[in-house]
């Protein structure tokens, strides 16, 4: 298993945490699709009111796909084939607050799921950053969902800058990213702490709230997303290419923290 899932049914609130540390928590197929399982049980589950998503050790939140997963990919320009559109709870129809709790590094993929967060809490030693430009590679899903959570400047600068810096969690928290800052030890009490709050109020009143607040911005979401696929068929590198670059990461300078 790479995602630890547990229920409070006193407080009616889950934690689940992605399992694989020692990959900075990043992605593979199995950890995607335990994800879309995990919210579809959600949806049925009576002592579940509200979840808490947060990772593995200090390192990183989610460092988005494991760069050793192989995913083919169609023939067609109009298409692709992206196992990490299953990830988030609101692609698994779960209208259950879900916060998540930030540690360490939160880049590329991890947009997917912070996306799909009702909010963010965040450890002041978290970063933020979107590497697909320093990679050859189109920066779509994450963007779009990034736009609709910043400034657009910010979100613009994110997304093009690649890993020539990161976002820092007071900047964060000063655009509207991030709600809450803690210290790197009261993260997950703090985040806890709301979700008891949201799981202790009656769960349809919530569940309505929550789809009232994403029906304000999932028209314009859908029709953003819808353009991805041909975005990243045309813009894409080769994976060769993207693997080339990737090795030389190593040898390039630190990535300036704003």
């Amino acid at each position: 298993m790479t995602l630890r899932v547990e229920r409070d049914k006193a407080t009616g609130v889950a934690v689940v945490t992605l399992d694989r540390e020692r990959r900075h928590n990043a992605i593979d197929l199995e950890t995607a699709a335990e994800l879309g399982e995990t919210w579809r049980e959600f949806r049925f589950a009576q002592d579940v009111r509200a979840v808490v998503l947060t990772g593995a050790g200090t390192a990183a939140f989610c460092t988005g796909i494991d760069r050793g997963v192989d995913v083919p990919q169609p023939g067609s320009p109009y298409s692709v084939d992206d196992p990490l559109l299953s990830i988030g709870p609101k692609a698994g129809d779960l209208w259950k607050p879900v916060i998540a709790a930030v540690n360490g590094m939160a880049c590329g993929g991890a947009f997917y799921l912070l996306g799909e967060a009702e909010f963010i809490v965040s450890s002041t030693s978290a970063t933020y950053f979107d590497p697909h430009t320093a990679y050859g590679m189109v920066s779509a899903y994450e963007a779009v969902y990034m736009a609709q959570r910043m400034p657009f400047g910010e979100a613009a600068r994110m997304s093009l800058m690649g890993t020539a810096e990161r976002l820092s969690a007071r900047r964060a928290y000063d655009i509207g990213l991030v709600s809450e800052l803690t210290e790197p030890e009261e993260l997950l009490p703090a985040a806890l702490r709301a979700a008891q709050s949201l799981a202790g109020f009656p769960t349809e009143a919530v569940q309505g709230t929550v789809r009232a607040l994403w029906s304000a911005k999932q028209a314009a979401l859908q029709q953003a997303l819808a353009q991805a696929p041909a975005l990243i068929a045309l813009g894409n590198l080769a994976p060769e290419r993207q693997a080339d670059l990737f090795a030389c990461r190593r040898h390039t300078p630190e990535p300036r923290v704003r």
